[in-house]
């Protein structure tokens, strides 16, 4: 069918720009049955009937009753989720040459493309995890490559340890060609003791694994080869089934928000953990949940540093600090009648407020909360943060403004938003309009066009190419990417 371009809102915002428009996540629907043949040939004829009746098995809830759903608790899984009635859409999400075709349309010029095969990175089983993963690089690798001067699939990484994160890591740069990867950013495993002890059930009392604090392994060798493979890796980590997103009945509650919880679960593990400051060149994308998420958690680091870092906690926080005769003194001026029974008890080194009886010392290992991070003052905080970290946010969040309101942010700092057009998905009903909708915020005064140039344009090419310089290289935004490159200093 002839392709109508003449009445898409987005190419006509597209037309009044000065600069290019990277989309910095942009999806596919890959075809279930090609995934099959491709998962057949790298795993062999078991692995994938295993991967398939294991597919089978992930649609419990639609297996179970609503008794036996509330009994398991058994959370509410998403529907519904591709495009339908516009019938166009869907095919384009399906097939790499016709969204190739409209990407003019959509007024992109070149996007970062994401697979909708995100259960393989998470799959508990090694086996099928680790294949699944493969078959998907070596589809997308086929599928888009004869498109690479306008698009560029993203790997998946599984990362349940570092060292299968490394190996595919290694493949699909060195052998494939990839320059874009995507990882999860958290892991949920079994309580050891649970494991231990009632094996049966472990699998309902998992703890989140956010690769880099507390973590079951030392991931360091992994973000030390995306240093040197030169690769930003970016995540779409989900938070449904877990924390407060466990409705058994209302998607929609569980999905509000869910990308934001791991998003920050994952990036608060990369700062305190110290990952930013053992790999300053490191570049993170946290895709799909937009920027709210990451302006509090980054004003929340200066204000918990300023009141809660070791020297500041040894000097107000610390017990050993009370003037035991002053409180006594004071206790027993203003205490009244209903405290004249416990005055002897603040002269005691176990009678300050909220002591219990036999309370433990604290582990001196955990009394700093920053010992991983280097910092030492509030400008490294901004440094371990501001250009490490990138923002994924949709065309219809207005709170997108809140990362570019520098007057708001500690140091005037703008976190580093990226637009992401999430097309293939159910939010995006009409593609044509994506990034018209976003230019809805400069037309309502909520972004300058300055800022509408770096959350389309500037930010990705700092994501992308910050420590692979050749990122944008042969592809239509190479030369106004490398004039963003020759003004900034490299890494």
């Amino acid at each position: 069918m002839p392709l109508d371009q003449t009445d898409s809102r987005s190419l006509k915002v597209r037309e009044q720009l000065d600069h290019p428009v990277i989309d910095g996540d942009g999806h596919t629907q890959e075809y279930h049955p090609v995934f099959v043949d491709y998962m057949r040939e790298v795993a062999g004829s078991e692995v994938t009937a295993r991967y398939l009746k294991s597919r089978i098995g992930s649609s419990r809830w639609h297996h179970a009753t609503k008794e036996e759903r509330a009994d398991q608790r058994i959370h509410r899984p998403p529907f519904w989720t591709m495009p339908a009635k516009n019938t166009l859409d869907l095919a384009t999400a399906m097939l790499p040459n016709l969204f190739r075709a409209r990407l003019d349309e959509l007024g992109i010029d070149f996007a970062v493309v994401y697979t909708s095969q995100l259960h393989m990175i998470r799959h508990r089983d090694d086996e099928i995890r680790r294949a699944g993963c493969r078959a998907v690089n070596l589809m997308n690798w086929d599928r888009f490559g004869p498109h690479s001067d306008r698009m560029t699939p993203a790997a998946v990484i599984p990362l349940f340890t570092p060292e299968e994160g490394i190996e595919e890591l290694e493949f699909c740069v060195n052998e494939l060609g990839y320059k874009a990867v995507q990882i999860t950013g958290v892991v949920f495993r079994p309580v050891p003791a649970i494991a231990r002890e009632a094996p049966k059930v472990a699998l309902a009392s998992t703890w989140v694994d956010a690769l880099a604090l507390d973590s079951a392994y030392d991931y360091d060798p992994f973000w030390q080869k995306c240093v040197d493979l030169k690769v930003a890796p970016t995540t779409h980590s989900s938070g449904q089934g877990w924390g407060s997103r466990q409705s058994i009945t209302n998607y929609t509650y569980n999905h509000i928000g869910h990308f934001a919880a791991a998003g920050e679960a994952f990036c608060k593990a990369l700062f305190l953990g110290g990952v930013t400051s053992r790999f300053p060149e490191l570049r993170v994308g946290f895709l799909e949940g937009g920027v709210n998420w990451a302006v509090s958690l980054y004003n929340d680091l200066f204000e918990h540093w300023e009141k809660r870092n070791n020297e500041a906690l040894h000097e107000w926080l610390d017990p050993a600090g009370i003037d035991r005769a002053l409180l006594a003194d004071l206790v027993g001026q203003y205490g009244g009648e209903e405290m004249k029974p416990y005055l002897d008890n603040f002269t005691d080194a176990d009678g300050s407020p909220g002591a219990r009886p036999g309370s433990a010392p604290e582990d001196p290992d955990c009394l700093d909360d920053w010992q991983h991070t280097g910092v030492t003052s509030l400008q490294d905080i901004y440094d371990r943060f501001v250009p490490n970290f990138y923002f994924g946010c949709e065309a219809d969040d207005r709170t997108i403004a809140h990362a570019f309101n520098g007057p708001a942010n500690h140091l005037g700092a703008e976190l580093k938003a990226i637009f992401s057009s999430d097309v293939s998905h159910w939010d995006v009903p009409d593609m044509r309009d994506t990034l018209a909708e976003a230019h809805e915020l400069v037309e309502k005064g909520l972004l300058t066009d300055d800022n509408f140039r770096d959350f389309t344009f500037t930010n990705m090419v700092r994501l992308q190419a910050g420590l692979n310089r050749d990122f944008f290289k042969g592809t239509a935004v190479e030369e106004a990417a490398a004039k963003v490159l020759g003004e900034e200093t490299p890494g």
